[in-house]
């Protein structure tokens, strides 16, 4: 008998799902509080959308909800069940008839084959969107589509739909999620300016120092204002390298460098590390004894006995906690060197969605005088299959005259690699984090207006790694602009059905990944 049932990201238990416990590390208690709590936000947003009313208090508790329950985010079942008690607390409410459940933690995942996948499709989708409209928020930024379309999209969930009903709803959501990103993009570069290209050092100078994961600028800022001039130095990790490209952050003369890799190497590369380590967002991972008590988690991040920083009423986060800790730890003793997987000791970052099109003349010129060939966009989230070398072998192989446009932490598996130069562009354009897809689309839009020709008509193929529900909402958001001969892995999801599959790669042409000779050879033949 399962004790849980997931399977919502790509290492999931033989390719099919975690039933005893979570690959992650999740126990099947919390799995089930996840379960019970999304239960209780489709019975909230099923009361709302029957009123016709989009209330932001309540909508922002199904943003925080579903934020909570992406993969390696929330391993505290606790706070997981405090959370089902106020998504109940305010349907009652709403509604205080309405004291049954639409649909059950048992029915959640279990059901017919293609109704689960389908549904369980639009569930990870939203979880994704909701990441990305938790941090426009926080920036005050919000949009009454996305609002909306966040209460519509759970209550359908508890509603039958035929498969085209379903696969329309997967379109449309895909189209409010790039509305969601534009609104992201336009957060972070109102308050940080547009990204410029750097190199960011991967040496952690001597001293005191932060480490600061996850994807939350706002935090990455506050932290900054906090520790200037106090000693302290800060470096980012994982999806939080991006950061150094914008101008408002770079700013900080002790914004040093970032550390370390992907995410999935944290109990490795945090093991003894002489510093505090805020969690902003996933992914966190259960953590080693000997590193534990350096964890500080804020937001949405929470595992059991770490310690935790709340906002107060007005958004404002103390971390004195965290800068205190750093002192009393003192960092390295002597400068430290920690190279990429590859064995670079810098990266490059800041090639967002505007540096791109200024040089957009450059690069048509480029293509037009046999330059530049074609363009991959490799990208997604990392992981620690054994099967993720292939994007490091792919890009490796990549002829010398195509770039590789990248972003989000799978780009860890060749960032640190010296590719060289087509002119003046580097072969591998990092544009940021996995949100800044918006800007990826943008870039082949507007290629395609300069060609006179559809996006899928360009010298353009995207490969993408998967992990979490972040990747789910934007390849949905690729697919509503019917973008098509996508290729994917390491493996495809577990939660799409045969048949789901099978429509998605007839309408979509999309491709699991073979090997990155084989694949190399069909695209650029």
């Amino acid at each position: 008998m399962e004790k849980m049932f997931c399977f919502q990201c790509e290492q999931t238990a033989k390719g099919t799902g975690c039933t005893a416990c979570g690959v992650c590390g999740k126990k099947p208690e919390v799995s089930h509080e996840q379960d019970v709590l999304t239960c209780e936000m489709i019975a909230l947003a099923k009361v709302l959308a029957e009123k016709n009313k989009v209330c932001p208090a309540c909508v922002d508790l199904i943003c925080d909800g579903l934020f909570t329950t992406i993969t390696n985010v929330n391993f505290d079942g606790a706070k997981v069940a405090a959370l089902s008690a106020k998504v109940r607390e305010k349907r009652t409410e709403i509604a205080p008839s309405c004291t049954d459940l639409p649909l059950s933690a048992e029915e959640l995942f279990h059901g017919d084959t293609n109704v689960v996948s389908l549904r369980s499709t639009l569930l990870f989708g939203l979880r994704g969107m909701a990441a990305y409209a938790h941090h426009a928020r926080v920036l005050g930024k919000r949009d009454n589509d996305v609002d909306a379309w966040l209460i519509k999209g759970m209550a359908a969930l508890a509603e039958s739909h035929s498969v085209d009903e379903w696969l329309g709803l997967l379109m449309e959501f895909g189209g409010v999620n790039l509305k969601c990103m534009a609104i992201l993009e336009e957060a972070n570069t109102g308050a940080y300016g547009n990204p410029v290209p750097c190199t960011v050092p991967l040496t952690i100078e001597k001293g005191p120092f932060i480490i600061v994961t996850g994807h939350d600028l706002h935090d990455l800022k506050m932290l900054l204002e906090q520790t200037e001039g106090k000693g302290v130095n800060i470096y980012t990790h994982s999806e939080m390298l991006p950061a150094h490209g914008y101008p408002e952050l770079k700013k900080y003369v002790h914004l040093k460098g970032n550390f370390g890799t992907a995410w999935q190497n944290q109990q490795k590369e945090f093991d003894d590390v002489p510093a505090p380590i805020l969690y902003t967002t996933n992914c966190l991972m259960p953590p080693r004894a000997s590193y534990s008590d350096r964890i500080y988690t804020t937001s949405v991040v929470q595992g059991p006995d770490l310690k935790h920083i709340e906002a107060d009423k007005d958004g404002h986060k103390d971390f004195s906690a965290v800068i205190e800790h750093a002192i009393k730890l003192g960092g390295y003793k002597e400068d430290t060197v920690r190279c990429g997987i590859n064995g670079g000791t810098t990266v490059t970052t800041g090639f967002g969605r505007q540096t791109v099109l200024d040089a957009a003349p450059a690069i048509i010129d480029a293509v037009k005088g046999g330059a530049i060939r074609h363009f991959f966009l490799v990208g997604g989230c990392d992981g620690a299959k054994p099967g993720r070398s292939y994007y490091t072998d792919f890009v490796r192989q990549t002829p010398k005259d195509t770039v590789v446009l990248t972003l989000a932490c799978g780009k860890y598996r060749f960032n640190d690699m010296d590719a060289g130069k087509i002119g003046p562009f580097p072969r591998i354009l990092d544009m940021g984090q996995c949100n800044d897809a918006y800007g990826a689309i943008q870039v082949a839009v507007a290629l395609a207006g300069a060609f006179n020709c559809q996006v899928n008509e360009l010298p353009l193929t995207l490969v993408l790694s998967w992990y979490e529900q972040k990747a789910v909402c934007i390849l949905l958001t690729l697919l509503s602009l019917g973008i098509k001969n996508i290729y994917i892995g390491p493996s495809l999801p577990a939660f799409l059905s045969s048949d789901v599959l099978n429509v998605l790669v007839e309408k979509f042409d999309l491709h699991p990944i073979t090997t990155p000779e084989q694949d190399l050879k069909a695209i650029l033949g």
